[in-house]
C-alpha cells in the first residue's frame, strides 16, 4: 500500500470509495479547505454534488508540514483516486489554502465582491501530480478598521443561490440580503443582489472559548448534558439591556451571579454564550442603524453549524427578527458558481 493511500485510510472514516458511475459524470473537484479541516466535493453536471470526503486535515493540521509535502500528502488523500480515473477534472478550492499560510496565497480583492471579480482573481498552485489548483481569494474591506474573509465570500455567494428562497425578491438585482455567519469569528455581511458590499466581523466564538478555558469565569462552571435555552435568553436579554456599559461590564456577572445563587454552574455556559452572542447582535444592531437599516427591513439569513444556528435563530427572535432563514450547501453552490464563472466547468 502506498503511503498516501495508507495516508487516506488513517486519515479519516468517512473517506470511502466513490461508485464508477459518479465518476464517470464528474465535471469538477471542488475542496472547502480551512483551518482545521478539509472537505472535498465531487461534483456532476449542473452542479449536482455526487460524493463528499471530509478529513481533519487543515492547512493547520496537515499529516506532514507545508515544507515536506503535507499539502499534497492531504490533496492525494481527498481525491488521488478521482484523478486517478479522471485526470482531466478541473479543481477548485476556496478557504484558508489560499491564506499567507496556506498551500498558495490568494490575495485579497476588494469590496464589493461578487463572483465576476473572484473568478477572475484565482490564485494557482501546482501540485506534485502534475494538476493546476485554482483558489479562490478573500476579500477585504479597506478603511479606518480594515475587515477581511476568506471562506465566507464563497458560502455567502453560495446562499443567494437558494432555489428554497423566493424568487421575486431574494433574487432580485438590487435587493439587499443580511447575511450571517456564526462562529469563531462571526461574519455579518450585507450583500446588493450577489455582490458583497461590506461586512462586519465580530469574535464571539473565540472570545467564548478564551473566557471559557482561561479565565476565573470557567472555574465555577460544568458543561451541561443539553443547552440550557433558558440561561442562553437570560444572558442575550442582560446584553441588550446593557447597551451603555457594554460587554466588559457585564461578563462578571456569569460568576457573580453563581456566587450568589442565581445561576446554576450548568447554566454558566449558556448564560455567558447569550452574553455574547448577545452583545454581538447589540453592535450589529447599531451598526444597521447608522446606515438607515434594521433587521426587518431585508431578508436575514444564517449559514454555519445547524446548532449554533439555531442558537442564533433563538437571540435574533429576542431582538425582534423573527424571519431569519437558515441556508444548506452553501459552500457547495458558491463553489460550483465561482468555477463556472472562471470557465473551469461549461455553464
Amino acid at each position: 500500500m502506498s503511503e498516501v493511500s495508507s495516508v487516506a485510510l488513517a486519515g479519516d472514516a468517512s473517506h470511502g470509495q466513490t461508485a464508477p458511475g459518479d465518476l464517470a459524470q464528474a465535471v469538477l473537484i471542488a475542496f472547502d479547505w480551512g483551518t482545521s479541516s478539509l472537505r472535498a466535493y465531487l461534483f456532476g453536471a449542473q452542479g449536482k454534488v455526487l460524493s463528499i470526503r471530509s478529513l481533519p486535515w487543515g492547512v493547520m493540521k496537515l499529516p506532514r508540514s507545508a515544507g515536506e509535502g503535507g499539502f499534497d500528502l492531504a490533496f492525494e488523500a481527498a481525491c488521488g483516486d478521482w484523478l486517478d480515473a479522471r485526470p482531466e477534472l478541473p479543481l477548485i478550492a476556496c478557504g484558508m489554502v489560499g491564506s499567507a499560510q496556506g498551500w498558495v496565497e490568494a490575495r485579497y480583492i476588494d469590496t464589493p465582491a461578487d463572483a465576476n471579480r473572484l473568478a477572475a482573481s484565482l490564485a494557482e498552485v501546482r501540485t506534485a501530480r502534475g494538476v493546476t489548483l485554482h483558489i479562490v481569494p478573500g476579500v477585504l474591506e479597506r478603511g479606518t478598521l480594515p475587515n477581511v474573509m476568506r471562506g465566507e465570500e464563497t458560502q455567502i455567494l453560495g446562499a443567494m443561490l437558494d432555489e428554497s428562497r423566493s424568487a421575486d425578491k431574494a433574487h432580485a438585482a438590487n435587493q439587499t440580503t443580511l447575511v450571517g455567519l456564526p462562529g469563531s469569528h462571526a461574519k455579518w455581511a450585507i450583500v446588493e443582489g450577489r455582490r458583497i458590499e461590506r461586512f462586519h466581523t465580530f469574535m464571539t466564538g473565540e472570545t467564548f472559548a478564551a473566557l471559557r478555558d482561561h479565565t476565573i469565569l470557567g472555574r465555577t462552571m460544568r458543561t451541561p448534558e443539553t443547552p440550557d435555552s433558558e440561561a442562553f435568553l437570560r444572558g442575550v436579554a442582560v446584553a441588550r439591556g446593557a447597551s451603555e456599559a457594554g460587554m466588559l461590564a457585564t461578563i462578571f456577572s456569569t460568576r457573580t451571579l453563581g456566587l450568589t445563587g442565581q445561576l446554576a454552574a450548568e447554566q454558566q455556559p449558556d448564560y455567558l454564550s447569550g452574553l455574547l452572542i448577545g452583545h454581538e447582535l447589540s453592535g450589529l444592531e447599531k451598526l444597521l442603524a447608522a446606515t438607515g437599516a434594521s433587521w426587518n427591513s431585508q431578508p436575514v439569513l444564517l449559514i454555519g453549524e445547524q446548532a449554533l444556528v439555531e442558537r442564533y435563530r433563538l437571540a435574533l427572535a429576542h431582538f425582534g427578527c423573527s424571519h431569519a432563514q437558515t441556508v444548506a450547501n452553501a459552500t457547495e453552490r458558491g463553489l460550483w458558481q465561482i468555477a463556472t464563472q472562471a470557465g473551469l466547468v461549461a455553464a
